[in-house]
Parts: structure tokens; sequence; C-alpha cells
């Protein structure tokens, strides 16, 4: 049974466990390549692979984390903790990734090292470029699976799921970084110059920075509470007014407090006629057609409200 677990997880968990083996030879391969050549870029590309593996195990301890059952002090359940470590994830992209990337890059600008023989450096990044590939193709494959048609940056605004857009995003800017590397490294033998090959590291640590400012927006929003799809909203929204006891839907507030899982607050005007046993028989009714119709609703409340002292809400649109 536990060989069963493990293996689920691992399923489930594939874009992080794929990132997270590239990452780390990876950065063991640029290190050695860094150290051998001497190349500014190339130890900005490690520390770049080394952030990155350390992500991903932030990410899959969050995960861990957010499974926890709900208790007396988190009674909706652990669920947005994993928010808070992709929000550390963002952190720490802007200020190792990307700090250490531009001040090792203005370093070498300042004092360039003597050029050596560049041959180790292109075989790291070749290698690095087929392996960061490979983890890229696995996190497109399993976003495309969960977009449903939506573009790319609509899909990634209302994806509640921060670890596989955040290894998507990671391991697009390593693909960028590790293209500027190479050109810094040409560059820099072409002409002479090692300048170029600092230059190739600012390069590097700006793209970091741009992406961490990005995934930084996506988690701050997961973390202060994003409402669910449009869609579910107006599924909920006509599932409760299709109801002959309900006069008028006020609103339908949901938040996430989950991946997975969706809380939802309800205010309708009921039938002045409906009498209160009556009234709880029904709410109950309407909660199990509810969670039926919307696996990912963990918790309903349906407060009935007079529409003149409610606030009120235009039913949503589907996109």
């Amino acid at each position: 049974m536990q060989t069963a677990s493990a293996y689920r997880h691992m399923k489930a968990n594939i874009v992080l466990y794929g990132a997270l083996i590239a990452n780390l030879g990876i950065a063991v391969a640029k290190f050695i390549a860094a150290a051998i050549s001497g190349s500014s870029s190339m130890l900005t590309e490690g520390v770049h692979s080394l952030v990155d593996s350390g992500n991903q195990v932030l990410l899959l301890y969050g995960q861990s984390r957010a499974k926890r059952p709900p208790d007396a002090y988190h009674p909706f359940g652990y669920g947005r903790e994993l928010y808070f470590w992709a929000f550390v994830v963002a952190i720490l992209i802007f200020a190792i990734g990307a700090g250490v990337s531009i001040y090792e890059g203005w370093s070498h600008i300042a004092r360039p090292e003597p050029l050596r023989d560049p041959t180790i450096n292109y075989v790291v990044l070749g290698i690095a470029f087929l392996l960061e590939g490979t983890s890229w193709g696995i996190a497109v494959r399993e976003f495309n699976a969960d977009r449903a048609g939506q573009g790319w940056w609509k899909a990634v605004k209302r994806s509640k799921d921060p670890a596989g857009f955040i290894v998507l995003f990671e391991d697009s800017a390593a693909l960028l970084g590790l293209a500027i590397a190479a050109v810094g490294v040409w560059t820099s033998h072409a002409t002479g110059d090692a300048r170029y090959d600092g230059m190739a590291s600012v390069a590097i640590g700006g793209v970091l920075a741009a992406v961490a400012v990005l995934l930084a927006r996506e988690a701050k929003g997961l973390l202060i509470g994003e409402s669910a799809d449009p869609e579910l909203v107006a599924t909920i929204w006509r599932l409760l007014d299709r109801r002959p006891e309900i006069t008028a839907v006020n609103h339908v507030r949901t938040i996430h407090t989950a991946p997975d899982n969706v809380f939802v607050a309800v205010s309708a005007d009921f039938d002045d006629a409906l009498s209160m046993g009556r009234a709880e028989t029904l709410i109950e009714a309407m909660e199990s057609e509810l969670k039926a119709a919307e696996p990912r609703i963990s918790s309903i409340y349906i407060r009935p409200e007079k529409q003149r002292d409610a606030v009120v809400y235009p039913a949503p649109r589907r996109d």
C-alpha cells in the first residue's frame, strides 16, 4: 500500500520531480564548468539551477503541509500554505537567483578574468539544454492538460495550483538563460573581451528578476484569496436560481482554500411561505446537489436573506 501511495504521489508531482532531478544534475555540471573555464555566466547559471532545485523542494514541502486535515485552529484546512511557499519561491528567485547573477556579472565586468578554453562550457550548456528542454516539455504537457483550451496567460491567471506554472516559468527562464550564457561565452571568446560574459550574467539576472516579480504577483493574489472560476460560480447560481422555493439569489461568494477546495457563501431570498423545517431540509438538499455537481466545493454556507436587505451582485456571465 505504501508503495502504491508513493507511486501516486510521484505521478501527481511528476513536473516537480522531473524539474528537481534535472536541475540538480545541471547545477553540478555548471559549477564544474565554471571552475574549469572561469566563466561568470556559467557560475551564474549554476546558481540559477541550484536555486531552482531548492524551489522544487520547497513546493513539494508546501504540498505536503497543505494536505494536513482541518483542526480547531484551522477549520478550513491548511491548503493555502502552498501559496505561502510559492511566494517564498518567488522571493528566493529574486533575492538569490537574480541578485547573485547581477552581482557576479557586474564584478566580472569590473574585473574581467583571463579567458580559458570554452569547450567545457559548450558541452555543459548542450547537456543542460537537453535536460531543461525535457523538464520544460513535461511542464508544458501537464499545464496544457489543465488549461482546457484557455490562452496561456489566462490559464496562469486562473490557475489555483502554483506548482504547475512556477515550474513552467522557471524552466522557460532556464532555457532563455542557457541561450544568453551561450551567447555570452561565444562573444567573449570571439572578441577577446571577457566583459561580454559578465554582461550575459547581468542579463540572466534581469530575466530571473522579471520572472520572480511575475510569480510573486500571482502568489500574492492566491495568498490574499481568489474566487473560483466564473464557470463554477455560474453553475452554483444556475442550480440555486432554478429552485421554485428561492425567489432571488442575492449573491454567490467563493474563495479557494486550496487548489482543489472551494468555500462557497450564498445569500438567497426564500419564499415567505416556506416553514423553518422545510427551509432546513431544502438547504441540506441544495448543499448535497452543489457538492455532487462540483466536487471542488468543500464547504457551503447558505444564508436566507431578504433581497431588500442584502448585498446584491448580478449573476455571473460565462466567458
